[in-house]
C-alpha cells in the first residue's frame, strides 16, 4: 500500500477533497455556517438535558466535531450532542455524581471516555455486526420512549419549577403537577412563545435558522425587561475560551456503574449515526465504512473526554440542515466546529440572559418528533408481532428505565428469533398443472398431490431448536395421509444449514422410514449442505441417487401419477 492510499484510508477526509474546487467549497461554507447556527443553541439545550453546564455542549462541539471530520467516510454527518445519549448520560451519571457539579461533569467525561474506548475497540475488531442486534422495531420502541422522557424532563425548565430528576414519566407528570400552583408565569409564556415559533417555522420554513431565532428572541426580551428579576432562569456567566486538555479522573469505584451505560451508549450512538450516515451516503452515491465509522466515533469520544466533553454521536436534524445547506465533503464539519470555537472565545457573554426555557423549548420541540407513530402504524399492517416487540419496548422503558428498556427489547426479539426459527415454515408440494413445477398446495389448490408421496418445503436452516418441530411435523403430515406412505421428498433449497444435532435428529428419520419401507428423496440440497450429509453418512443411508436437482426428478423417478383435483367445482 502506498503512502498516499494509506493516507487516505487513516484520513478519509483526504480522499474528499482530492478534487476539490471553488464550487465545493462554496457549498461546504454555507453548510458550516449553516449547521453552526443551528448547532450552537442546540449543543447547549442538549447538555442542560444530561444534567450539565450547557457550555459543555460547545465543548462536545469543537474537537469531536473536527476529529470526525478527518477521520469518518459520511461527507454529511454531523457529529455531536444528541437528545438520546444526553438522556443516556444523565440516567448513568446523575446516581453517581449527587449534587455536585464538578463530579457529575467528571464522570460525564469518564463516560465519554468509556464510549470512546469500546467505539475504537468494536471498529478495530471489526465489530460492527452487533448493532444487528438491535432491532428495527426494538429501536423504535425505546426511541418513542426515550423522546417522550426527554420532552416531559424539560417541565420544570418550561414552568419555571424545580423538578426532581427522574427517568419515569409518571413520576415526572405526578411532580409537574404537584407544582403546577408554583409555576412562573412569565417563564411559561416565554417556553409557550419559544415552542409556538420553533413548531410554526418548521412548518412554513423549515431551512430558517428558528432556533437561532428564539435563542436571539428570547435573550434580547430578558435583557431588555430585565425578566431575570420576574425569576425567569437564565444561563448566567458562560466562562470564555477553548477547554482545556486533560484525562480525566477516574475512580475504579465507579467504573462498574459506568460501564454498562457506556455499552448502551456505545451501541445506541453507533446504530443512530450509521443510519443516518448511511441514508445520506445512498443519496449522495458513495459507500461508508462501518467499521471505519465506529474508529472514527471512538475516537472522536476520546478526544473529546480529554476537553471535557461527553459522549457524541451523529444527529439526523443536524445532518439534514448539513446535506441541504450544500455539505459535500467533511470541509463543512470542519468549518462548523471552527466557528463554535470562535463562539467560545469571543460570544459566550452574549449567553448570559438566555433563558433556560428556550433550551428547554428546543429539546421538547426536537424530540417529540421522534415518536414513532407511522412506524407503528406500519408493523399494525405488516407484522404484529415486530409491533408488539415495539410495545414491548417501549412499555418497558417507560416502566423500568433506560438502559432496561432496551436491554429487555434485546432479549425480547432475540428469543422472538430463536421461537420463530423454532417453528419454520414448512409447505406441502403439488405439482401445478401442464407443468412440472411444484408449489404449496395450501396457496395453489389446483396443484396435484401424488398418493403415496409426502413432497415438502422447509424454509428454514435446520438446528437444534427446530428438529423437534421437524419430527413432530412429519409425524401429522403422514397422518393425514390417505395413501400408505411410500416415499419422501424433501426440497431442501431452502435449508442453508444444518447443525450436528439436526444431523442427528435427521438420521433418526431417514432410518425410521428405511425400517418402515419409505424411501427418502432430497431435492436442490446445497453445497454446504450436501458436505455436512456426506460427513454424517446420511447421504450412503438414503443412497447417493437419491440426491436430485428438483422435486419432479423424485417424483417422476417413483414412477407414482398424481390425482388431479377440481377446484372451483
Amino acid at each position: 500500500m502506498s503512502t498516499s492510499t494509506r493516507l487516505k484510508h487513516l484520513f478519509p477526509l483526504a480522499a474528499q477533497i482530492r478534487r476539490y474546487d471553488s464550487a465545493t467549497l462554496r457549498g461546504d461554507l454555507a453548510a458550516g455556517l449553516t449547521t453552526a447556527i443551528m448547532l450552537v443553541p442546540q449543543a447547549m439545550a442538549y447538555a442542560m438535558l444530561a444534567g450539565l453546564d450547557p457550555i459543555i455542549g460547545l465543548y462536545a462541539s469543537t474537537l469531536p466535531l473536527a476529529t470526525y471530520a478527518l477521520l469518518g467516510t459520511s461527507r454529511q454527518l454531523a457529529v455531536g450532542p444528541v437528545a438520546m445519549v444526553s438522556l443516556l448520560v444523565a440516567s448513568g451519571v446523575s446516581a453517581l455524581a449527587g449534587d455536585d457539579p464538578g463530579t457529575y461533569a467528571a464522570l460525564a467525561a469518564v463516560l465519554a471516555l468509556l464510549v470512546g474506548g469500546m467505539q475504537l475497540g468494536m471498529g478495530v475488531l471489526r465489530l460492527g455486526f452487533l448493532v444487528r442486534f438491535l432491532s428495527h422495531p426494538v429501536i423504535a420502541g425505546f426511541t418513542s420512549a426515550a423522546a417522550l422522557i426527554i420532552g416531559l424532563s424539560q417541565l420544570g425548565h418550561l414552568l419555571g419549577v424545580k423538578i426532581a430528576r427522574s427517568h419515569h414519566v409518571h413520576e415526572i407528570l405526578w411532580a409537574a403537577l404537584r407544582h403546577l400552583g408554583e409555576a412562573n408565569l412569565v417563564t411559561v409564556g416565554i417556553s409557550a412563545a419559544s415552542i409556538a415559533a420553533l413548531v410554526v417555522l418548521k412548518r412554513l420554513a423549515p431551512r430558517f435558522p428558528r432556533f437561532l431565532l428564539v435563542v436571539v428572541g428570547g435573550t434580547l426580551a430578558v435583557w431588555g425587561l430585565g425578566l431575570d428579576q420576574l425569576g425567569v432562569a437564565i444561563v448566567g456567566d458562560v466562562p470564555p475560551g477553548l477547554p482545556g486538555l486533560s484525562l480525566p479522573r477516574i475512580e475504579p469505584t465507579q467504573l462498574g456503574a459506568l460501564i454498562p451505560v457506556a455499552l448502551t451508549i456505545s451501541l445506541v450512538g453507533f446504530m443512530e449515526s450509521i443510519s443516518v450516515a448511511k441514508n445520506f451516503a445512498r443519496v449522495h452515491r458513495y459507500e461508508i465504512d462501518a467499521d471505519q465509522e465506529l474508529k472514527a466515533l471512538g475516537i472522536a469520544n476520546l478526544v473529546g473526554s480529554l476537553s471535557g466533553a461527553y459522549p457524541v454521536t451523529g444527529g439526523f436534524s443536524r445532518t439534514a440542515v448539513n446535506d441541504q445547506a450544500g455539505a459535500r465533503t467533511g470541509v463543512a464539519s470542519l468549518i462548523t466546529a471552527g466557528v463554535v470555537a470562535l463562539t467560545l472565545l469571543f460570544f459566550t457573554p452574549l449567553f448570559y440572559y438566555l433563558p433556560r426555557g428556550v433550551l428547554a423549548a428546543i429539546i421538547m420541540t426536537a424530540v417529540f418528533g421522534l415518536v414513532d407513530v407511522s412506524g407503528a402504524r406500519h408493523l399494525w399492517r405488516v407484522s404484529r408481532p415486530d409491533l408488539g416487540l415495539m410495545g414491548l419496548t417501549f412499555l418497558a422503558t417507560l416502566s423500568l428505565g433506560i438502559e432496561q428498556g432496551i436491554g429487555v427489547g434485546v432479549i425480547a426479539s432475540l428469543l422472538w428469533f430463536v421461537w420463530r426459527t423454532s417453528r419454520p415454515h414448512v409447505a406441502v408440494l403439488g405439482r401445478l398443472p401442464g407443468s412440472t413445477v411444484y408449489r404449496n398446495v395450501a396457496r395453489h389448490p389446483e396443484a396435484a398431490q401424488t398418493p403415496g408421496v409426502l413432497a415438502l418445503r422447509i424454509d428454514a436452516p435446520l438446528f437444534f431448536a427446530n428438529t423437534a418441530f421437524l419430527k413432530a411435523t412429519l409425524d401429522a403430515l403422514e397422518s393425514e395421509e390417505d395413501h400408505p406412505l411410500q416415499h419422501v421428498v424433501l426440497d431442501a433449497k431452502a435449508i442453508g444449514s444444518v447443525d450436528a444435532q439436526a444431523l442427528d435428529a435427521l438420521e433418526e428419520i431417514f432410518d425410521g422410514y428405511q425400517h418402515r419401507g419409505v424411501s427418502v428423496w432430497l431435492a436442490g440440497v446445497r453445497g454446504p449442505v450436501r458436505d455436512a450429509l456426506h460427513e454424517a453418512g446420511l447421504v450412503e443411508l438414503i443412497g447417493e441417487d437419491h440426491l436430485v436437482e428438483r422435486v419432479h426428478q423424485a417424483i417422476d423417478a417413483t414412477g407414482l401419477a398424481p390425482i388431479v383435483r377440481l377446484v372451483g367445482g
